[in-house]
């Protein structure tokens, strides 16, 4: 067999069966193995920001590794923003990105790059294949790597000789990393500062926010006094009204500081130290109280479901089931069109079990409050700060969770970035609900500005606007194959979603603010 039939071979035997693609001609024997051997699911995208982005909502949903397929360094780049928030969500991926064939790279054709350059920043691992029977070795590593807890990023390049040689081989899998052990000191110390009287909080991330997780930490605040908090934005968390409801840390530094205030003690518990998001002109980066003593209890990469096991059993604790919340209800008829009732709305239609997609922004308090009453549902938000992956990660969480209806809560500016995704969605016959927060600016940069003290004019505030002309997004989702309407109050908003989530496929409704 040729090179490009032992990686294909060798990806299924690892459980890699869902592959995201942009590719080109370096490509086109991985191509051809892709058509000829069966197994891997291959999902177009027109741009490969939104390939990146879906892999990681894939992979975030089916806990297992998704797959891209990119071309030579400059697609790779073009994937670059959405790979960012794919590691900073811990989420398993193998990127195998083609590459001029070895003869041909000292020629310096066009398309040669520092593919590997473009690749470490965003990868854990990274590696480029030269030698034909060495590809399914090199596969299976890949695999293995994006496998290492909590989630990793590896990067195979694969030049094109490589893929059309004879003299693949097939390689086995590799055992699959185990957790580091948790440290027994570190326990004892979290067990010592729960029962030392001072406030305390729970700083909780990663697995910790699924439902085992929470049941686990809600045992344990009820039995010692402490708090529980989630970090700012989270890869995946569990939520609904059977399920604990749980603030997050708030973005805005001054809100963010008044809410770790009162803790003397801060446990983390997968999370990393609190700061602010960017710096401002006399305000702290970090957000917990000068004095708090901060103490790590397990990094992202532990077990954390028997972290916080051991946590309890130490304490003499048990998980805790908290007492369901009030079903959400609809807005009263005639109630203004507001976030409160956009979220209101949604949380009385949501369908049970489905995935919440946040890229809201500026928009998110609100809509994320009144969903605490919503149908038992997993909620993503977008990590890395790279704006342009609601609409991605809504299209690889539709593959990685099928059967369970998507709805991307989506502001309007970053949707511009990876609009392509909704050709995908119509393509694949994705269950994608798209909620589009149109307020026809960059409202988030237009805060910033009040935040770090700059004082703008007309020219700034251009740069910030998305008027002049308004952007058409019904024709815009028509002409990906998308379904469109607009909603301009509760009511409405409550008929279109009901029209959604009543029949198969992608529908984009365009709130208008």
């Amino acid at each position: 067999m040729n090179g490009a039939e032992s990686l294909v071979r060798t990806l299924l035997a690892c459980g890699v069966d869902t592959c995201f693609t942009n590719p080109g001609t370096s490509e086109m024997h991985f191509v051809a193995a892709l058509d000829r051997i069966p197994g891997i699911r291959c999902v177009l995208a027109l741009f490969e920001g939104v390939a990146s982005g879906a892999a990681d909502g894939y992979a975030r949903m089916a806990d297992r590794p998704a797959m891209t397929l990119f071309h030579c360094g400059p697609g790779l780049a073009n994937a670059l923003a959405n790979l960012h928030n794919t590691r900073r969500a811990r989420s398993p991926l193998v990127n195998i990105v083609g590459d001029q064939a070895t003869y041909q790279r000292p020629l310096d054709p066009p398309l040669t790059a520092d593919t590997e350059g473009f690749a470490r920043p965003v990868s854990h691992w990274v590696r480029t294949c030269a030698h034909t029977p060495a590809l399914g070795k090199d596969a299976a590593a890949a695999v293995q790597a994006a496998l290492t807890s909590p989630g990793q990023t590896a990067t195979l390049i694969l030049p094109s000789d490589t893929s059309w040689n004879e003299g693949g081989e097939v390689a086995p899998p590799l055992p699959m990393p185990g957790y580091p052990p948790l440290d027994p000191h570190a326990l004892e110390q979290a067990v010592r500062m729960l029962r030392n009287g001072e406030p305390t909080l729970l700083l909780l991330a990663g697995r910790a926010l699924r439902e085992k997780g929470l049941h686990l930490a809600a045992g344990i605040a009820e039995a010692t006094g402490a708090s529980l908090m989630a970090e700012n934005t989270n890869a995946r968390m569990q939520r609904g009204r059977t399920r604990l409801d749980i603030a997050c840390v708030p973005y805005p530094v001054p809100q963010a500081v008044a809410a770790l205030a009162p803790y003397r003690q801060i446990i983390l518990v997968g999370a990393k130290v609190p700061v602010g998001f960017f710096a401002y002109p006399g305000k702290p980066s970090l957000l917990h109280a000068p004095g708090a003593v901060l103490h790590t209890l397990a990094r992202p990469e532990h077990d954390l479901d028997a972290t916080l096991s051991a946590l309890a059993e130490a304490l003499g604790c048990k998980p805790l089931v908290p007492p369901p919340l009030d079903a959400a209800t609809l807005p009263e008829t005639g109630a203004p069109f507001t976030l409160q009732n956009i979220g209101r709305t949604l949380a009385a239609l949501l369908p049970e079990q489905a995935v919440v997609i946040d890229e809201t922004i500026t928009c998110r308090v609100p809509l994320y409050a009144a969903t605490a009453h919503a149908a038992p549902h997993d909620w993503l938000f977008m990590m890395g700060g790279a704006i342009g992956e609601g609409l991605p990660l809504a299209t690889g969480a539709a593959i990685g969770a099928p059967g369970r209806r998507v709805v991307a809560l989506q502001a309007d500016g970053s949707a511009l970035y990876t609009v392509q995704a909704l050709w995908t969605q119509a393509r694949e016959g994705l269950d994608c609900t798209t909620i589009l927060l149109s307020n026809r600016k960059y409202a988030i940069l237009q805060d910033e500005l009040k935040n770090v003290g700059a004082q703008a004019g007309q020219t700034a505030m251009d740069m910030l606007s998305l008027d002049r002309p308004d952007i058409g997004w019904m024709r815009i989702a028509e002409g990906f194959g998308v379904e469109a309407a607009q909603a301009s109050d509760p009511r409405r908003l409550a008929d279109l979603l009901r029209l959604s989530f009543s029949r198969p496929g992608p529908f984009l409704i365009e709130v208008c603010l």
